[in-house]
């Protein structure tokens, strides 16, 4: 089984900033990516920044500058650092992983619980 797990989360005033961590473990044989997607009340669910393990990255033009996404492959660990925090970047954010878990197991995406970021003075 696999299992992400995240932290970091919090209440923060805006031009905050906060780390978020998230742990990827289980029966991993092999990761493509791993990323962080948000979701605010009423809104669809978007992706915020993802990090192959090649090291190649994406974001979102919101948060381009102010969000960097970093991976320790060995710990099968992926960050979110955001600074300067903006109200809007209040959401609940989820961690992803792109991976199988062996040879005889197809390709398939996981996700963390979320962790609830708010930006609020």
């Amino acid at each position: 089984q696999v299992q992400l797990v995240e932290s970091g989360g919090g209440l923060v005033q805006p031009g905050g900033s906060l780390r978020l961590s998230c742990l990827a473990s289980g029966s991993i044989f092999s990761i493509y990516s791993m990323g962080w997607y948000r979701q605010a009340p009423g809104q669809q669910r978007e992706l915020v920044a993802t990090m192959s393990t090649g090291g190649s990255t994406n974001y979102a033009d919101s948060v381009k500058g102010r969000f960097t996404i970093s991976r320790d492959n060995a710990k099968n660990t992926v960050y979110l650092q955001m600074n300067s925090l903006k109200p809007e970047d209040t959401a609940v954010y989820y961690c992803n992983a792109d991976l199988t878990m062996g040879w005889a197991y197809p390709r398939k995406y996981y996700w963390g619980q979320g962790t609830q970021v708010t930006v609020s003075s």
